[in-house]
C-alpha cells in the first residue's frame, strides 16, 4: 500500500461485471496498510483490479500510470497477496483529446432519455457511401458507446467497430449504420438489467423502451434507414449482451437479429423464464451468442442454458452459440467476435 488510507476497498473484476464499487466485494480492514477478503469464485481464469469505490480511484503504478488487469488461473484454493503500488487520484490525470473516424458522428452529447429522465451522448457510424447517394441502410444499436469506435490516440478498450465496418464493407459486405448508445456510468448495472438486482431497481425494461418508442424513430426519421424488422439488429458485450437478449425478446417485431456477447446473465436469473414465455415470437428471430472459455465456467454454462431453450435440438440456423478457447470478458474478444457476429446478421 503506498500510504495507509481510511477508505473502503473493493475488488473489482470479471466476477462481478468489473463494478468498482460492489459492496459483496468490500475488502476488510485487518490494519492501516492490510485489507482481506475471502471470494467464492469457480474454477477458471479472471480478471481484476483493486478499487477505492471507482475507477477515478483504481490501482495505478508507482507513477499513476495504468497498470495491467491482474489475473489469477484458479483451480484449487488459493492464497494470493497483493501489493498496491499507488493510486490513480493522487496523480493529475490528462484528459486524452481522442478523435475519431471522419464517418463517425455525434448525433447528440445530451440526447433526452424521456423514459429514465436522463440525457446521454448518442453516436452514430455511417458507411463511407452514405453521403453520396441515396441509399437505404440497415441499422445496429449497440450499447457502451464510450468503447464502440476507434479512437485516435487508440485505447486499449475500444471494439473498433467502424475499423471492423470499413473492412468488412470493402470486402464486399452489406453496409450498415451503427447507433451507439453511451452507458451510465455508475447506472450502468441498472440501466441494463431488466429485474431488481444487488445494486439496485432494474431500469432496463425503460431503456429498452427508449430504444423502441423514442431513439429507434429519432433515427428512423433523421438517417436514410431501413426501419423494418430484418434490418434492425441489436447487440452488445457482458451487460450489454443481458440487455440485448432482453430487448430482442421483448421487442422481436422491432429487432430481428441480436449479437449476445458473453452476456451477464448471472445477474438476471429471471431471463430464462421470460424467454421461454417470449419462444412464439422469437421464432423467426436471428440471434448470435459468443462466449470464451477463460471467462470462467458460469459465463459458458449460463449463455449455453439460454440457447437449449431457443435451440433445444440445435437445427435452428437462426440462433448459433460460439464457444471460444480463448476468449476473456474484455474488448478484443467482441471486437474479433464482431466479425463473425456480423456476416451472420448480413446474409
Amino acid at each position: 500500500m503506498p500510504k495507509k488510507t481510511n477508505d473502503s476497498l473493493f475488488i473489482a473484476g470479471n466476477f462481478n461485471d468489473w463494478n468498482p464499487g460492489n459492496r459483496a466485494f468490500h475488502l476488510k480492514q485487518k490494519d492501516s496498510l492490510t485489507y482481506l477478503i475471502e471470494l467464492n469464485l469457480p474454477k477458471g481464469y479472471h480478471e481484476f483490479k483493486i478499487t477505492r469505490g471507482s475507477w477515478d480511484q483504481v490501482e495505478s503504478q508507482s507513477n499513476g500510470k495504468p497498470i495491467a488487469n491482474r489475473t489469477l488461473t484458479l483451480n484449487v484454493d488459493t492464497n494470493m497477496d497483493v501489493r498496491i503500488a499507488n493510486w490513480a487520484d493522487n496523480f493529475k490525470q490528462q484528459t486524452e483529446d481522442y478523435r475519431f473516424g471522419d464517418h463517425v458522428h455525434v448525433i447528440d452529447s445530451a440526447f433526452y432519455i424521456p423514459q429514465l429522465k436522463k440525457y446521454r451522448k448518442i453516436w452514430i457510424y455511417l458507411p463511407k457511401s452514405y453521403k453520396n447517394s441515396k441509399k437505404k441502410y440497415p441499422v445496429v444499436y449497440m450499447h457502451d458507446g464510450q468503447n464502440l469506435f476507434h479512437a485516435n490516440p487508440p485505447r486499449n478498450n475500444e471494439w473498433a467497430v467502424d475499423s471492423v465496418m470499413d473492412s468488412l464493407i470493402r470486402a464486399g459486405s452489406k453496409e450498415m449504420i451503427i447507433v451507439g448508445i453511451d452507458h451510465g456510468g455508475n447506472d450502468r448495472l441498472k440501466e441494463y438489467n431488466p429485474y431488481d438486482s444487488q445494486y439496485g431497481k432494474g431500469e432496463g425494461k425503460a431503456y429498452a423502451a427508449f430504444l423502441v418508442e423514442t431513439l429507434k424513430p429519432f433515427i428512423d426519421q433523421h438517417y436514410r434507414t431501413l426501419p423494418g424488422v430484418k434490418n434492425t439488429a441489436i447487440a452488445g458485450s457482458s451487460m450489454g449482451g443481458l440487455i440485448s437478449m432482453y430487448a430482442i425478446a421483448e421487442y422481436p417485431k422491432v429487432f430481428g437479429s441480436a449479437g449476445v456477447f458473453s452476456p451477464a446473465f448471472w445477474l438476471a436469473p429471471k431471463i430464462y423464464a421470460d424467454i421461454k414465455e417470449r419462444l412464439t415470437g422469437l421464432k423467426n428471430s436471428k440471434i448470435f451468442f459468443v462466449a470464451g472459455d477463460k471467462e470462467g465456467p458460469a459465463m459458458v454454462r449460463d449463455l449455453k442454458k439460454v440457447y437449449d431453450i431457443l435451440n433445444p435440438d440445435d437445427t435452428n440456423k437462426n440462433v448459433i452459440f460460439v464457444e471460444k478457447e480463448d476468449g476473456k470478458h474484455t474488448e478484443w474478444f467482441w471486437h474479433r467476435e464482431f466479425v463473425p457476429f456480423y456476416k451472420f446478421i448480413a446474409k
